[in-house]
């Protein structure tokens, strides 16, 4: 009996331990991305040449992971097709979600692109309407307005306001939700389930090759106008680790827990970045306005997740995940890693 309640404390430790990586990494990882971005000291204004990074830096991991090291098992069912018509869509939105959130950065305060990204179900219901995967409902067009409402009423909040920053961020929130649409449209018309490590050993490649694309016509020459590279290679590797670090404890979260938990932490992990960048970052100056329009998102977003939760439990038999165990991609609404 002693032995059975230790068990179950070591385990409770240990998944709140997790829990707590995820929260720390992800708020960690906007204000990596932030500081390396508008930092005079290393001096990398380049956001996509940032995100290009991480990506081949995803990649060249993924593949020691699963191919040399054999540490993770890749999903097996993927076809030609599939990739072409699924995985290289995802790898292209991921890519567009990533750059111009990033960017947005350069324009706008982490805390009011935070507020902005609270809109992001509405636009993953709006295209999930148009794709056939959502139906119009009453409680649902409720749900959307309070989410519209509190983010308005946020950015009234904003003393700094930059529209080239907003529609960098609302361009990057379009990008997320037409990249979780087409996750959900390969799970429930492909029947393939992945793991991130999985998910990424796949779309990382694709991702890095539409980044490089436009980093050749609108960031190279500018970097090379700049003399001899001599960036801090040290920072920017610890940077794509960290992003890598991010999306592995997103498979340890889920896996030891459930969809419910990383959608709670992502809620806390929202009001940690919002509250803590305005004490990091000089350009943040919050108001009682966008922290009660803020509020009134979250609250949205909160009525949101659980609507959604209750039609995919409804679905499905109820069961939490175990260890190596394949993750549904729907289930990872929340993991917008890098942002």
């Amino acid at each position: 009996m002693a032995d059975r309640s230790k068990g179950f404390m070591r385990d409770e430790f240990v998944t709140y331990a997790y829990i707590l990586l995820y929260i720390a990494l992800s708020s960690g990882q906007i204000f990596f991305n932030k500081w390396v971005l508008s930092s005079k000291e290393i001096n990398f204004p380049y956001p996509l040449g940032l995100t290009l990074l991480h990506m081949i830096f995803s990649s060249v991991l993924c593949f020691l992971l699963t191919k040399v090291l054999k540490i993770v098992k890749v999903e097996e069912g993927m076809t030609l097709e599939i990739y072409v018509t699924s995985v290289i869509p995802i790898g292209a939105m991921f890519a567009m979600t990533l750059w111009l959130g990033n960017t947005a950065y350069l324009y706008i305060s982490v805390a009011f692109a935070q507020m902005l990204k609270a809109i992001m179900p509405v636009a993953v219901f709006i295209l999930g309407v148009a794709a056939g995967l959502e139906m119009m409902s009453c409680r649902m067009l409720l749900i959307m307005s309070i989410i519209s409402f509190g983010v308005l009423v946020a950015s009234y909040g904003e003393l700094n306001i930059n529209w080239i920053g907003v529609v960098y961020q609302m361009g990057g929130v379009v990008g997320e939700a037409l990249r979780l649409i087409f996750m959900e449209l390969l799970v429930k018309r492909k029947g393939i389930k992945l793991n991130p490590i999985s998910l990424m050993y796949y779309v990382s490649p694709c991702s890095a090759i539409c980044l490089f694309v436009p980093w050749i016509f609108l960031e190279k020459s500018k970097m090379d106008g700049n003399g001899p590279w001599n960036f801090h290679f040290v920072v920017l590797t610890l940077n794509s680790l960290c992003t890598f670090a991010l999306n592995l404890s997103v498979f340890l979260v889920i896996s030891h827990t459930s969809a419910l938990t990383i959608r709670v932490a992502g809620v806390v992990k929202d009001w940690v970045v919002v509250l803590v960048s305005a004490l990091l970052f000089a350009d943040t100056k919050l108001t009682i306005i966008n922290l009660f329009g803020y509020a009134i998102a979250i609250a949205g977003v909160a009525a949101y997740n659980n609507h959604k939760l209750k039609k995919e439990a409804s679905k499905v038999p109820t069961e939490t995940p175990g260890d190596g165990e394949s993750i549904p991609l729907v289930s990872q609404t929340n993991t917008n890693s890098e942002r």
